[in-house]
């Protein structure tokens, strides 16, 4: 296998993607600069340089994408991720996210539904040195328990509803980011737990995400 190779030409283009970013209203620096260190080239090698720093949505393995890199900066400004938070992420994917939130000093516990990915994404991560972010298989929509609760969860497909499992594995404090519609087309919330009984939700953006599969969901 040819080593990755992350030269000033793709260097250069993350500085372009992260003004684009800017402009187009992320405000957040820590997020900025996490998104100009991460090679997202390394995250979907098929494509040319060019196009892995495009703000778009790409196709990956098993049917699903990359998050278009607005939409990846746009989760996480809404997270406000600090050193030292634990989050859980559904939907490894291609790991880029997780990459992100590591690259910010999360600890990060990622679940994937997909075997494929799982296994690749995982190993991936590994060897890229992000010895922060755990990775698991199985069926995201109802969370992972064991490590409950988090500071953050952050869900990175489109589900009917909020599913009841994350809430309850949210912390006293804590806040859920997750995209909530039918199947074409979802708004972005966000979900402030502030007692095991109350919740501020806020409806945002809208956006196109693939469908969250599993119980608590499609």
């Amino acid at each position: 296998m040819t080593p990755l190779k992350d030269t000033y030409k793709h260097k250069g283009l993350r500085k372009v993607l992260v003004k684009t970013l800017r402009e187009k209203g992320i405000k957040d620096e820590s997020v900025l600069e996490a998104i100009g260190r991460v090679p997202r080239h390394f995250f979907i090698q098929k494509y040319t340089a060019e196009k892995a720093y495009e703000d778009t949505a790409l196709q990956i393995d098993a049917g699903q994408t990359i998050s278009q890199p607005f939409t990846v900066a746009y989760q996480t400004e809404l997270l406000n991720i600090k050193p030292g938070l634990k989050v859980l992420e559904i939907g490894t994917g291609s790991g880029y996210q997780a990459a992100i939130l590591a690259e910010m000093g999360a600890k990060v516990i990622t679940v994937e539904r997909q075997e494929e990915l799982y296994r690749k994404t995982a190993k991936f991560l590994a060897e890229m040195g992000y010895t922060s972010v755990k990775c698991l298989l199985g069926d995201g929509s109802v969370g992972f328990p064991a490590q409950a609760p988090y500071d953050r969860i952050i869900v990175t497909a489109g589900a009917p509803s909020v599913p009841q499992p994350l809430l309850k594995q949210l912390k006293k404090g804590g806040t859920l980011v997750i995209p909530v519609g039918d199947e074409k087309i979802q708004k972005m919330i966000t979900v402030l737990k502030i007692s095991e009984k109350e919740y501020e939700k806020i409806e945002l953006d809208a956006f196109k995400f693939v469908p969250l599969i599993g119980e608590g969901a499609w």
